[in-house]
């Protein structure tokens, strides 16, 4: 039996007590509208009788008098009065071919008011009894400033599954209003579960004025699900269905290759990136911090998008030399395999933290630099080419020793473990097992030794045991996604395409869906932004930047797989938007008054174009751990996958992810997306040539939204075939 406050005790014999408002069948679902006196309920039934109240609007210290209750065939609208103030809750069923609820409230004070406390919004109920008999699963909740989102399973009795999405953007005038913030709002303890609108303590909520207090859409399914690929899968599909009604934010446009210039400028000239050693320069990890070491992670983080926008440029990039010239006084001869830090400057270690210490291993950095030289030895580069060769035995040698488990910290002679696990109970870095699986695979690409492809089949067996909580680090799961799909089209084995959508559903569950319109948040859109980790407070520029070219890898990989359809939904939307988001981590396109005075690591220059690495919502400030120069290899990875060069007098941008034939005057680009979604066609002018360009999509002349000498923009399905011709 669980515990349940005041709030909850009653509410089913209230419900059971009171006389139906209104009741709608969609599909095999009913639902029925109850007034309890204090809250307005509405209760879904499943086809199997079992019944899950969701509490639409709550009259606080008043009863609640309806006033008037509006029905036609697709919207329920409900007016309801209280001493303290008026409510509207408007009900519909945006897409009946699924039982999708979506309910909003607003909410109108008559007078000032703090508001201390908030009931959730969900209450599972049973057929005879009480609602603390009830069992349940909770697959997965928010945390922080993540989606709104819950998914469940309840158990006692057998009723069934729900997604619940609480869409946090409409919120945002409320925390606006009251200085509150949307983090942590949907989740609860069973069977009280769900929204919990923020409490105030600083500001009251304004009287006259009518605020959103909840915007909630439901999908009901009859099932129970207990097996990780069945929830991921679900959840998944879930996902898309209500992302498909959800409104969504405008696309921002960023010119990326001019950005990408900025940087060029600014990495060559700013002292404060670079620190010399041997007459060799090498790229400080953050700006101005001279007093940490070398690393081989910032240098080849930079590098490999760096060489990726040379070639797409067609022209030398001084830089990029630079930083190939370094990279071999990371291989450490003590151990036959670049270190972390380079070796003749480990003795400046300070020890402040657990890795600030020499042979001291975090373990996705010793795989991250190497997964980077093998891309870049697949290119051709032969100085990778040899380091990566000379390093991977000592890795595999490592791989063994922890029998594809690694831990957080651990001693790179001795393999003396120094710090096991993340938080007592957690385990280690969980997805490292993949990231170690992708380089094993370029490795594999690259000698076709089928040893590599071998060690990669074992680490990637590792993973099962892990359920839905695959993700440590964003990027390196982005990365372990799409190694698991290279292993499901090179053996045919489904395992490891189901692991490819657990990692996937990890990602897609530490997205923000939603746009925080409040506090320094309101300054830049943040719709679809990724977190680094499943605590991270923030989101992370270099490790956005990462998961966005994985996920572009990915789908266009997967153009010959039948993959999960929502997967043809949200991998395009997410490269949509992380395309015209993640401009906002360079400071100049940010107020100054967001930017932290104080910072963690280096100093931030806000006039510069290098990367912060830490991004906030609502009221706090950005930049706390500092301007990340391992991070500004962003503009480098956004050209050359979303702009197609025309000769040097235009530029073509698309949004999603995409590939393209270049035929004479003819370019033609496929897309393999949603058919009901759409993404960006732009055509920029460079040179003196005026545009005279045609665009087809799948054969039909398309019309220019909006012309200029300088630009044609089209809005085009994410589906099909984009011709262009000049």
């Amino acid at each position: 039996m669980h515990t349940v406050t005041p709030w909850s005790t009653t509410a089913q014999a209230d419900i059971e007590n009171n006389e139906i408002l209104l009741e709608k069948k969609i599909l095999d679902f009913v639902y029925q509208v109850y007034n309890t006196g204090d809250s307005l309920w509405i209760v879904a039934i499943t086809p199997g009788n079992g019944k899950i109240a969701f509490r639409t609007a709550f009259a606080m210290n008043s009863c609640f008098e309806v006033v008037n209750l509006f029905d036609d065939e697709n919207t329920i609208v409900i007016l309801l009065n209280s001493r303290l103030g008026n409510y509207k809750i408007r009900i519909d069923f945006p897409d009946t071919a699924t039982p999708l609820l979506h309910y909003t409230t607003t909410f109108t004070a008559a007078v000032p008011l703090m508001i201390p406390f908030w009931p959730r919004d969900i209450i599972p109920l049973t057929q005879n009894g009480s609602v603390e008999n009830t069992s349940g699963k909770i697959h997965m909740e928010q945390f922080g400033s993540r989606s709104g989102l819950l998914f469940a399973s309840i158990t006692k009795p057998q009723t069934g599954s729900f997604f619940y999405f609480q869409n946090l953007t409409s919120i945002s005038e409320y925390c606006e209003a009251t200085q509150t913030e949307s983090k942590n709002t949907v989740g609860g303890n069973w069977p009280e579960i769900g929204f919990q609108l923020p409490t105030t303590d600083k500001l009251p909520l304004p009287a006259g004025i009518a605020f959103t207090i909840s915007d909630a859409y439901i999908v009901l399914e009859a099932e129970i699900f207990k097996q990780t690929d069945s929830i991921c899968e679900h959840f998944l599909n879930n996902l898309v269905k209500i992302y498909k009604v959800l409104e969504q934010p405008g696309i921002e446009y960023n010119d990326w290759p001019d950005i990408a210039q900025k940087v060029i400028t600014d990495l060559t000239h700013n002292k404060g990136a670079w620190t010399q050693k041997n007459g060799i320069p090498y790229l400080n990890a953050y700006l101005c911090d001279y007093e940490t070491p070398a690393e081989s992670m910032v240098q080849l983080a930079v590098l490999a998008p760096f060489k990726e926008f040379e070639k797409w440029s067609g022209k030398k990039q001084p830089l990029c030399e630079d930083l190939i010239k370094g990279l071999p006084a990371f291989y450490d001869p003590k151990i036959n395999c670049i270190n972390r830090w380079l070796p003749a400057l480990a003795d400046q270690l300070d020890q402040s933290e657990e890795h600030k210490k020499e042979m001291v291993m975090d373990s996705w950095y010793l795989h991250h630099p190497l997964i980077n030289l093998a891309r870049l030895a697949l290119h051709g580069e032969k100085t990778a080419e040899k380091l990566v060769l000379d390093s991977i035995d000592y890795v595999i040698k490592t791989a063994h020793h922890f029998k594809y488990s690694w831990p957080v910290f651990y001693d790179m002679q001795t393999f003396e473990i120094i710090k096991k696990e993340t938080a007592p109970g957690a385990g280690g870095e969980k997805d490292v097992p993949g990231a170690y699986a992708h380089l094993m695979l370029l490795v594999f690409k690259l000698t076709q030794e089928k040893r590599y492809l071998n060690e990669a089949e074992k680490a990637a067996k590792k993973l099962q045991e892990l359920g839905v909580d695959i993700l440590y680090q964003a990027n390196n799961t982005a990365f372990t996604a799409g190694a698991l799909l290279e292993l499901y089209k090179i053996t045919n084995k489904k395992l490891y395409l189901d692991l490819s959508y657990t990692c996937l559903a990890g990602l897609f569950k530490n997205v923000q869906l939603y746009d925080c319109r409040y506090g320094f948040g309101k300054n830049y859109t943040n719709f679809f932004s990724i977190f680094p980790l499943n605590d991270a407070p923030y989101t992370a520029a270099y490790e956005e930047l990462e998961v966005y070219a994985a996920l572009s890898k990915y789908f266009i990989q997967a153009k010959d797989v039948d993959i999960l359809p929502a997967l043809k939904t949200l991998i395009p939307e997410f490269i949509k938007y992380a395309v015209g988001r993640i401009a906002y981590y360079y400071p100049p396109l940010l107020p100054k008054e967001m930017l932290s005075k104080e910072v963690k690591t280096g100093e931030i220059q806000a006039d510069l174009w290098v990367p912060l690495e830490d991004l906030y919502n609502g009221w706090e400030q950005s930049g706390q751990v500092g301007q990340e120069v391992y991070g500004a290899g962003m503009a480098f990875g956004v050209v050359p996958r979303q702009y197609i060069k025309i000769d040097e007098d235009f530029l073509i941008f698309i949004d999603y992810p995409n590939q393209y034939k270049k035929r004479g005057k003819v370019i033609t680009i496929n897309l393999d997306g949603d058919k009901d979604m759409s993404c960006n066609l732009k055509i920029i002018k460079l040179g003196n040539e005026n545009i005279k360009m045609k665009v087809f999509k799948d054969k039909k002349a398309l019309s220019a939204f909006n012309e200029s000498a300088k630009m044609h923009e089209y809005k085009v399905s994410g589906q099909g075939s984009v011709k262009i011709q000049w």
